[in-house]
């Protein structure tokens, strides 16, 4: 059968025009030829296989700043807690309390606009909200307070940062704003000692 086709094709290739039987040569030429398949079967892998490296990055990215902003709301909660921010001349305000926590994250954040911080107090653990402060279409509300309470207070701290999202494919995408990042929330609730 194969021989067959191969003399049908020797045939056809005899009626052909010189032109036409060279251009028939060189493309059957080029088809069996190998030189060039890897550099094809790179390009054809190499767009994805770079996106999912960009992907993977990312996420590391965003994973190990939030590790960080934990770290820093840890810190600067026991400032809260242990009443230094409150017995501190003079007491630590909005601003001041979040020049402290700038100090433990320099570098990786933009501190001066990027960092929120919302400190409020509660009469008990289960009256505390966690949620994200989100509107309806996903844009963050700016309703922060500083209030770090006194002796006994049950306080929440939070400190938010909107990180900038790069990579985003095949649907999985970590922006959670309607702006195209991600909000990174820290937390830290707990109830002030008595430090009187």
């Amino acid at each position: 059968m194969i021989q067959a086709i191969r003399a049908g094709l020797a045939a056809g290739t005899r009626r052909l025009s010189p032109s036409s039987l060279l251009r028939f040569r060189t493309v059957r030429r080029f088809a069996r030829r190998q030189d060039g398949i890897a550099a094809v079967e790179f390009g054809i892998v190499a767009a994805p296989f770079l996106a999912l490296m960009f992907a993977i990055m990312e996420t590391a990215i965003v994973f190990f700043a939030s590790q960080t902003l934990e770290t820093a709301v840890a810190d600067s909660a026991r400032l809260i807690m242990t009443g230094q921010a409150q017995q501190a001349t003079p007491p630590l305000t909005q601003a001041t309390f979040k020049d402290a926590v700038c100090a433990k994250i320099l570098g990786l954040f933009n501190c001066a606009s990027g960092i929120k911080i919302d400190v409020k107090t509660y009469s008990n653990f289960s009256a505390v909200s966690t949620a994200k402060p989100f509107d309806a279409n996903g844009n963050l509300l700016n309703n922060f307070g500083y209030t770090p309470g006194a002796p006994g207070d049950i306080v929440v701290v939070r400190l938010m940062y909107e990180w900038p999202i790069y990579v985003s494919l095949l649907g999985f995408n970590l922006a959670d704003m309607a702006s195209g990042k991600r909000l990174i929330i820290a937390t830290a609730a707990f109830r002030n000692e008595p430090y009187q």
